[in-house]
Parts: C-alpha cells; sequence; structure tokens
C-alpha cells in the first residue's frame, strides 16, 4: 500500500519522467498550490460525502479515454455511482458521436447525450508531448483509466498499462477492444455492427424467413459497457485485498459471443446449429408476438399451466384436449398447426381488449410498444405515430437537422384522426413544465424553437408497462449550457442505501479542462496557461 509519504516521492519520480516528455524550462514552471490528497491506502479522494447517502465510488477518480459508446456507456455507469469521471477528448472534436446526427438538441447530438451525463471532459491533444504528459501525470492520481484504442497504440504514446502501472501500481486499467489484446485480429478497429455479425448475433436475429438483422440497438457495445464495468468493480476489491492494480481487456466480440447463452450451448453440447425465429422462441410454444385487430401482442406461456390460461382466455379450451398440445414438447414439434389457429383468434380482438383479458390470468402478455408509447404519460392512452417533422415528447423536432428554440411554448393540441373525440395531455409533466419555466435558458441558436409537446392520444391504445418507466426514474432531466433542457434514460438500478445525486448534464468539449488541470493536478496558472498556448489541451470558451 502506498502512503502519503510514498505517494509524494512516486509523483516526484513521474515528475523527472514528465519533464523528459516536455521542452526544457517548461517543467519548472510547474508550481503545486496544494498537496494532492490522500488516504489510506495511498488513494486521491474527491469530495467525499459522509452520511446514509455515500455512494459506492465516491472518492474514486476515473480517466476516460474512451469514444462512441460501450466506453462511454460503461463510465457513465460508474459515474451514476459517484465516480469522479474524466472524460478526454480531442480539441476542437471531440467524441466521435458529438457528430452523429440528426437528431440534434441545438448544437448538440442527443445519441452524445445519451451516454455521457455525470462526466467533466478535458481537451487534449495526445500527439502532443505536453498532452502526453498531462495524461502520464492525471493515471498517477487516477484509480481507474477506460480506454479503447486498437492495442498497442496508447503504449506508442507511453500510455500503456506497463508503462503507466510503475508510475501508479494502483492503477486499474481496462482495455476495450474489438478483438482482444492479443490474437490475429486484435490490430483491427471494433465496430457493433462487425462483431454483431462475427459474433453470430446477426443469424440468430430477424424473421424467420428473411435476411440477418442487426439489433434495433447496439446490443454488443452495451453489453461490452456492462462487462467493463461489472470487471471494473470486481477489480476495484480485488484492490482493496492486494493494494495492487490490474489491467483488464474487454473485448465486443468476447462480450457477445459469452451473450449467445444457451444458443452456443445448444451448439457446443448437441451440435444444432441455430437460426433466426423472429419474435418466437425455439423452446417454448406459444412464446412469441401475435398480430392483433389493430396491433402486436406478446404471449410467453411458460409451462402447461400458463397454456391452459391462454386457451381459457382466448377462448379455445378444445385446444387443451388435445394431446398433441398437452406438453411443451408437443407443442414444439406441432407448433406450426397451433400458431396458425392462436394467430387467426388474436386478429379478432384489439390489443387493448387483449391485455385486459389476460389480466389476472397469470400468464406473462404484453404489447409491442413504440418508443413514443414507452415514455408517454403512463397515466395516459399512447398516442398515435408522429410523422416526420412533427414535435418530439420534449417539444423536439424529429426532421432531418438541428433543432431550434424559442422560451415560448406551444398550447395548441393535435387532434387525433382516428377519434376525433381524443383527450389531449401535454407529454411534459406538471414538474417538467415548471422545470422548464424556472431555468431561464437561452437557445444555442437564435433561431432555435422548443415547444412543449402536445399529443392527440386515442383511448382505442393504452400503454402497458410506462408506468413502471415513470416509477423507477428512468427519465432523468438535466439543464445542459447549450442545449437548454434535455432528457436522457436514466439508470437502471436503485439501492436501499442512498440515492443517486441528480445528475450532471453532458460536457462541453472542454468544458473541465482548466478545473481538471488547477484542482486535480494542482497546476498553477502559469502552467495552465503555457499548456493552452502551446495546444497541447484547449479549454471551451462557453464555460
Amino acid at each position: 500500500m502506498l502512503t502519503g509519504g510514498n505517494m509524494s516521492a512516486s509523483l516526484r519520480g513521474f515528475k523527472r519522467r514528465f519533464s523528459a516528455l516536455c521542452p526544457v524550462g517548461f517543467t519548472s514552471q510547474l508550481r503545486r498550490n496544494s498537496p494532492v490528497r490522500c488516504v489510506e491506502g495511498g488513494r486521491r479522494l474527491s469530495h467525499t460525502q459522509t452520511g446514509g447517502n455515500l455512494r459506492p465510488l465516491e472518492g474514486v477518480t476515473v480517466l476516460d479515454l474512451t469514444r462512441v459508446l460501450a466506453g462511454p456507456f460503461a463510465t457513465m455507469i460508474l459515474g451514476d455511482l459517484g465516480a469522479e469521471v474524466i472524460k478526454v477528448e480531442r480539441p476542437g472534436i471531440g467524441d466521435d458521436t458529438r457528430a452523429w446526427g440528426p437528431p440534434f438538441v441545438g448544437a448538440e447530438s442527443t445519441y452524445f447525450l445519451s451516454v455521457n451525463r455525470n462526466k467533466k471532459s478535458i481537451s487534449v491533444d495526445l500527439k502532443h508531448p505536453r498532452g502526453a504528459a498531462v495524461i502520464q501525470e492525471l493515471a498517477g492520481v487516477c484509480d481507474v483509466l477506460v480506454e479503447n484504442y486498437i492495442p498497442g497504440k496508447l503504449h506508442q504514446m507511453g500510455l500503456g498499462y506497463e508503462q503507466l502501472s510503475r508510475v501508479n501500481p494502483q492503477l486499474i486499467y481496462c482495455s476495450i477492444s474489438g478483438y482482444g489484446q492479443t490474437g490475429p485480429r486484435s490490430q483491427s478497429p471494433g465496430y457493433d455492427s462487425i462483431a454483431s455479425a462475427v459474433s453470430g448475433m446477426m443469424h440468430i436475429t430477424g424473421s424467420e424467413d428473411g435476411e440477418p438483422v442487426r439489433p434495433g440497438v447496439a446490443m454488443t457495445d452495451l453489453a461490452t459497457g456492462l462487462y467493463a464495468h461489472g470487471a471494473i468493480m470486481a477489480a476495484l476489491l480485488q484492490r482493496q485485498k492486494t493494494g495492487q492494480g490490474v489491467h483488464i481487456d474487454c473485448n465486443l466480440l468476447s462480450s457477445q459471443v459469452s451473450c449467445l447463452s444457451h444458443i452456443a450451448a445448444n451448439y457446443l453440447n448437441a451440435g444444432k446449429e441455430a437460426r433466426r425465429w423472429g419474435t418466437a422462441h425455439e423452446s417454448i410454444v406459444p412464446y412469441q408476438g401475435f398480430k392483433t385487430k389493430d396491433g402486436h401482442i406478446v404471449v410467453a406461456a411458460g409451462n402447461n399451466k400458463q397454456f391452459v390460461k391462454v386457451c381459457q382466455v382466448l377462448q379455445l379450451m378444445e385446444l387443451t384436449d388435445e394431446p398433441k398440445y398437452k406438453t411443451n414438447k408437443l407443442r414444439v414439434q406441432n407448433r406450426q398447426q397451433l400458431l396458425h389457429t392462436l394467430s387467426q383468434r388474436f386478429l379478432q380482438e384489439k390489443t387493448a381488449d387483449w391485455l385486459k383479458r389476460f389480466e389476472g390470468s397469470g400468464v406473462p402478455v404484453g404489447p409491442i410498444n413504440s418508443i413514443q408509447d414507452v415514455f408517454s404519460d403512463s397515466q395516459e392512452p399512447a398516442g398515435p405515430q408522429r410523422g416526420r417533422g412533427e414535435q418530439g415528447p420534449l417539444g423536439w423536432n424529429t426532421s432531418s437537422g438541428p433543432t431550434t428554440g424559442t422560451s415560448q411554448a406551444s398550447t395548441e393540441s393535435s387532434e387525433c384522426p382516428r377519434n376525433k373525440e381524443a383527450r389531449h395531455c401535454s407529454i411534459l409533466s406538471p414538474r417538467n413544465r415548471g422545470s422548464a419555466r424556472q431555468t431561464g435558458l437561452q437557445p444555442y441558436q437564435p433561431t432555435a424553437v422548443f415547444t412543449l409537446a402536445v399529443v392527440a392520444l386515442s383511448p382505442e391504445r393504452w400503454n402497458c408497462g410506462v408506468a413502471e418507466v415513470k416509477h423507477n426514474g428512468l427519465i432523468q432531466e438535466m439543464n445542459h449550457p447549450t442545449a437548454g433542457h434535455i432528457a436522457v434514460p436514466g439508470p437502471a438500478v436503485h439501492y436501499s442505501s442512498f440515492t443517486p445525486d441528480k445528475p450532471t448534464p453532458p460536457p462541453l468539449i472542454g468544458q473541465h479542462t482548466m478545473q481538471v488541470l488547477r484542482h486535480t493536478l494542482s497546476y498553477s496558472d502559469d502552467v495552465i496557461k503555457a499548456l493552452l498556448e502551446s495546444g497541447a489541451v484547449a479549454q471551451n470558451e462557453v464555460s
């Protein structure tokens, strides 16, 4: 374990290495305003809380060198749990996803906004010797470093695990790549769609008679982010026992193949090749989506008792007397005829009617909701599909291109074409509307138009499950410095021991550069000025 004295000695040694990377005279400008704070074990604490709301990772500092989705998703979860996350971005460009759109809110990509809350952004040129030196010194005082460069790239800059672990033996260094740190494809870049294809995920995804399909969201990236987050948590526990850091090798291909679960086991143990089943299940019948008179419903009868209940609700009790449907194995063998009979029956009623019929039956059922259905007011029915260019849940325009804004809110409501007597309600809750009024935020672009979205809601289609979305706090709202009021999906897990703080909005590029240099590394103003003038770092002018 590093003591306070040993840490100081380690940092003095690091300054000598830092000097080798910097022009003569640069490091002589280093002036510490205050010593680095240490606690037992030599780790630096940042804004540690006390009392009953101490978050699990309070005092842990994460240096985030990742871009796009897998890495930022992992570090966002760490930030939700209390870690201080310092996101390193390229000057002027930033994370690749900042340019991914439309849609944009103001000038900000909603893709980037979705996975970068609770982070500070510093803008550093890693190809500049002084920039690389800044990252080296940050690694010397951070607990965790997460990166997703092609294996070996950071080593060339003096930022590999072997190099940084000599500076900070307790550093947990998590590498996220496409195919792993070693192996024949280790130098290939990793992309979700490619890993999804190579891993077999696309082969098993899609309609039964259709072509392979990419999942509607980047599940390979997200699974990798979850694996990385879990691995980092385990490494923190291990370091608590050993006092030593570790290098974590996490990659897209391994994450997705591991998630093949029973599909992989079917082949490995029975030599059975997988196929596409659409919404159906290979080994359970009925366990799939059915088309109704006005939409779709998914029914999951996982045992014989539930199958009988399905027959009761559908008023098809004669099916329970058929020997060929007595067990799940027999239903799987005779699925075609059974599913045809069930499908014809489901077409005779509307989705909402079927949901009411299944209430209390013990059979798991649910509608196939649109994203609008998922996030609509849980006390009101879901509205019709919006067309291109209409308003989204927070008043964002869905047309192709950045939206623009005004402080005025429209109270006009559109009428549902299917129901002239449709009720109307604002998608924004009273609490949201109040916070929007109180912020007084000015639009980033003078032409931006933000309106409260008011949609026509048809009583023919009722939400199912969205009450839980609201109850579980899955919509997090923030005030962004340029985008204004934004909302993103929140954490999926809740703890009895603490309540998460109000989230901080995703940062602008380099919004916190000077703050981190001054407070985390205790650089003097002269050193910060020299770094800015050299182009090694950049500070966002908006902040």
